[in-house]
């Protein structure tokens, strides 16, 4: 029986980019979906433009009001009866150097995209416990693995993940609960347009190096296929190949990374 059968799958940031392309392509498997992100209006157009939407719930939520995710997990949780996999993949990236950046900017980071998908973990443990299995689907970032020039906050948040969530795997993997980590190079999404300037502000354009990236559904394709194989951790683009060379020739990647075209 394939792994993904009639399992109950929770997006976050599920309006757009990535998580619209899982949306979609795992809408056309025997899965049920909940789709979460802050536009309720985007998500009601995203679970249209999927297969049999009747099979989706909209869950309107933000990442960054921890204080609700004690309610939107029993609303998930009783909409569907259970959840067998979370896809943490809502987030916030950013476009700044370290001299120009606030450190509010670095908080409000940490929020998004630690914070909010820790909540949200730590709430669905003891449910996953409960029931002996589950899986946490954890996008982050080849900036989780290396840091990149205009992305401090933003790699600093994604580092965090992988060190949370290499953690709970070596707790919890024997009681049944899967963690795989997607770590992501550049993607074809807008989320360079909504990046954090060192003010708090957005950049509002592509840069050039998002524009040249793997496609959202393509992407997507990738980590289906990671979390069906269940993979503890997955690198997908183009830039894959740099986690390695930081891995073998750390002096050499301290050099290239200086100069890379990451704008």
């Amino acid at each position: 029986m394939p792994y993904l059968h009639q399992k109950t799958i929770w997006i976050t940031g599920a309006s757009s980019g990535v998580g619209e392309a899982l949306s979609k392509r795992l809408s056309q498997l025997d899965v049920n979906l909940i789709l979460s992100a802050r536009r309720e209006a985007e998500l009601l157009r995203v679970q249209h433009e999927c297969e049999n939407p009747d099979r989706i719930k909209v869950l309107p939520l933000n990442l960054t009001e921890t204080d609700s995710h004690v309610e939107k997990t029993s609303e998930a949780i009783e909409a569907l009866g259970q959840i067998d996999i979370l896809i943490n993949n809502g987030g916030q990236s950013q476009r700044s150097l370290v001299k120009d950046t606030l450190l509010e900017v670095d908080r409000d980071l940490m929020e998004v995209n630690y914070f909010g998908s820790v909540s949200l973990t730590k709430l669905l443990i003891p449910h996953m416990l409960e029931r002996g299995n589950g899986h946490f689907v954890v996008i982050t970032s080849l900036t989780g693995i290396f840091g990149t020039p205009y992305r401090s906050g933003y790699a600093a948040s994604k580092h965090a993940l992988h060190g949370f969530y290499d953690s709970m795997r070596a707790e919890l993997e024997d009681s049944g609960i899967k963690v795989t980590l997607a770590a992501l190079g550049f993607i074809k999404t807008n989320l360079s347009i909504h990046a954090l300037k060192g003010d708090g502000t957005a950049l509002g354009s592509m840069d050039d190096a998002q524009a040249n990236g793997l496609s959202p559904d393509r992407c997507a394709e990738k980590i289906i296929r990671a979390t069906k194989h269940q993979k503890r951790e997955v690198y997908i683009g183009k830039e894959s190949y740099a986690a390695y060379v930081k891995r073998f020739f750390p002096g050499l990647f301290a050099q290239i990374i200086k100069k890379a075209k990451v704008r």
